[in-house]
């Protein structure tokens, strides 16, 4: 599954709550129409040496795909720049075709647009463990893309992780996402491996040993929907996994700013976190599709979000074209209100992003 479903359900804590504000109706492209909470606080910032680590020696005028980079010096730079930060996430294909497809039609499509930075998922279980290593090590050798690899915790000893990490290491692969892992279909609730990581705080702790790398983790802007003791305990352990040494965040997708905003204003401002929150987005293809999806993942869908997939139907065409509207007015109104960019579950497709770019005047 390509959305990030495997944060971790959090251990108990008590943890104040988070800013509120009163919510806006905002209009969008084309009358797309949502409920958000519009903030004029700026977003959250990178600091210059997470861990000791220096920042990029200059600072580009414009996207650098000749040379893979860490993550966490693209966000600076765009940042520094006054610029957005886009990525785009792939799944591993689970057919020759899809494979074919994603390499000469949907990367080099993704390529012609400012995408700084893409990442290749799991799947559940570790099921697809070398094939998103061999999937992430073409696109840089092949497309000069700087590609982030996902690795979890599960079905895994720590040795084992040891191992994967290591030869992404001699692969020239540095960015990694580091997330707990969905347990494999119908196993059940996750059960952690004798000598593995039970946590995905743990796993950013192994990994952020290795000053080389630059990591990556998972937030979830409405509460994991493994965390029965609400968001706010989730985000006090998602505070802990960046103290522990993640450089950035990619949230969980969402469909209303307002739980953004408020995931976002309570970590900076309660919990003094400063790195780059970067806000997930789905461009939705089919109605089903997407209720499904919500459902694996605990998001939810606003009444007349939900109410104009409803009268779409099954026309996927005209789902997502309203897809590409309203994440496109989903972005705006974030990067009007401080988020440091977005990055987007590309499903495997280019269209829904360029069509949110180009609306962006990108």
């Amino acid at each position: 599954m390509c959305f990030l479903f495997a944060g971790g359900a959090a251990r108990p804590l008590e943890l104040g709550t988070g800013a509120g504000g009163a919510n806006q109706f905002v209009r969008g492209f084309r009358g797309v129409a949502w409920e958000f909470l519009k903030t004029p606080r700026a977003g959250s910032r990178t600091t210059a040496a997470r861990r000791g680590r220096g920042l990029a020696a200059s600072v580009p005028t414009q996207h650098t795909r000749r040379v893979i980079r860490l993550i966490r010096d693209i966000h600076e730079s765009d940042r520094a720049s006054g610029r957005p930060s886009f990525s785009a996430e792939f799944f591993p294909p689970k057919t020759d075709e899809g494979e074919r497809r994603l390499f000469a039609e949907v990367i080099p499509a993704l390529l012609r647009l400012p995408i700084g930075y893409c990442s290749v998922t799991y799947g559940a279980g570790g099921t697809t463990r070398e094939k998103t290593l061999g999937i992430v090590d073409r696109i840089q050798r092949d497309h000069d893309f700087t590609c982030m690899m996902h690795l979890t915790c599960v079905g895994a000893t720590q040795d084992e992780i040891a191992g994967v990490v290591a030869e992404a290491r001699s692969r020239g692969v540095r960015n990694i996402l580091a997330l707990r892992g969905d347990p494999p279909p119908g196993s059940g609730e996750f059960v952690r491996t004798e000598g593995g990581f039970e946590f995905s705080g743990q796993l950013v702790r192994y990994l952020s040993g290795s000053p080389d790398l630059c990591i990556g983790t998972a937030g979830f802007p409405e509460g994991h929907v493994a965390q029965k003791d609400g968001k706010h305990v989730d985000w006090g352990f998602l505070a802990e996994k960046i103290r522990a040494g993640a450089d950035f965040v990619v949230t969980q997708l969402f469909f209303d700013n307002d739980d953004y905003y408020r995931f976002r204003d309570h970590l900076t401002g309660k919990l003094r976190i400063d790195v780059p929150l970067v806000p997930g987005l789905l461009p939705v293809l089919a109605r089903a599709q997407t209720k499904k999806f919500v459902e694996l993942c605990g998001a939810k869908l606003p009444a007349p979000f939900l109410a104009k997939l409803e009268a779409l139907g099954d026309d996927d065409a005209a789902v997502t074209a309203y897809g590409i509207d309203y994440c496109s007015a989903q972005v705006e109104d974030l990067l009007a209100s401080g988020a440091p960019g977005a990055h987007f579950y590309t499903l495997n497709k280019a269209h829904s992003t360029a069509g949110i770019l180009k609306n962006l005047g990108y």
